[in-house]
């Protein structure tokens, strides 16, 4: 229904796949033509550098962290490489920032079309709230409770899947460092800082990683109380990005569909429930430190 709406009153552009809590926000291989292109293109261009310094794969791969096979994979374009390795090959190869032209359409190519008009809304955004009750945010994920995750989808993913789409996920979390700073706000459901995906030890490294990240100045994390007798978040978890300009965009997930609100009003809305759900939330030091409580429970 949202995506005949979307349709006919430009409210609403169906993504399809759920991307976040399904896929995890992270890269794979590209599943457009046109990013097939660029990504192959990318690695020709590497390739052909890299011949030209008389370096072998081996060698070249030692240079940047990589195994020989990893570093065929980026060339042949079946490896999606993060900005920070594109960086790292444009200075080894001493291309002069050929390579470092790419890593813009070489980012966009790793995510499914459907999530590439949000990933832009990420890199522009001057704020950025969410609520969610199944999983930690993305943004605020470890590595370790990335694969966990991505470990457990059903049908299982292939090695290489879970390798590109933790790199991607990673790749966006640049946000949390990003100058001039984002306002970046996150409520999380208690019972998704209870549940153990991966054991003990992922959740124990997820949530020191979550008070870390709550000391920085931009960014707060609050926590809803499974005690808590009214909330304003029964329908689910969303998130809220306002990019340079102040419009607001929604982005909504649930169970292999995902949508981006962009009719103001709807937007103006979901941003005033995010309000009110922060205001039922513990304070952000409250849920630090009941954060650091969970701890101790481990």
């Amino acid at each position: 229904m949202a995506e005949r709406e979307g349709a006919e009153a430009g409210a609403v552009v169906s993504l399809g796949d759920n991307w976040e809590n399904d896929d995890g926000a992270a890269g794979r291989r590209p599943e457009d033509g046109a990013g097939r292109g660029v990504v192959v293109a990318f690695g020709q261009t590497m390739k052909t550098l890299r011949v030209r310094e008389g370096l072998e794969r081996e060698e070249f791969g030692r240079r940047l962290g990589y195994s020989a096979s990893t570093i065929a994979a980026f060339e042949q374009g079946r490896r999606i490489p993060s900005p920070r390795t594109i960086e790292r090959a444009d200075e080894v190869l001493r291309a002069g920032g050929l390579l470092c032209v790419w890593k813009e359409e070489v980012e966009r190519a790793q995510y499914p079309v459907f999530f590439q008009g949000m990933a832009a809304l990420e890199r522009e955004a001057i704020e950025l709230v969410a609520y969610d009750t199944l999983v930690v945010k993305g943004l605020l994920q470890t590595e370790e409770y990335m694969r966990a995750l991505l470990v457990m989808r059903r049908p299982p993913l292939d090695e290489e899947t879970i390798e590109q789409r933790v790199t991607a996920r990673l790749a966006r979390q640049d946000i949390l460092d990003r100058r001039p700073a984002p306002l970046l706000s996150f409520v999380l459901d208690e019972a998704v800082l209870r549940r153990p995906y991966g054991g003990k030890a992922v959740l124990r490294g997820q949530l020191e990683h979550l008070l870390l990240i709550g000391q920085k100045r931009n960014v707060e994390i609050q926590v809803m109380p499974l005690h808590c007798e009214e909330s304003a978040g029964v329908d689910g978890p969303f998130t809220v990005v306002t990019p340079k300009g102040g419009k607001k965009f929604v982005y909504v997930e649930a169970q292999g569909t995902s949508a981006l609100q962009t009719d103001p009003d709807q937007a103006a809305l979901t941003a005033a429930r995010y309000g009110i759900i922060r205001s039922q939330a513990l304070s952000p030091r409250e849920s630090l430190e009941f954060i650091e409580g969970l701890l101790g429970e481990l």
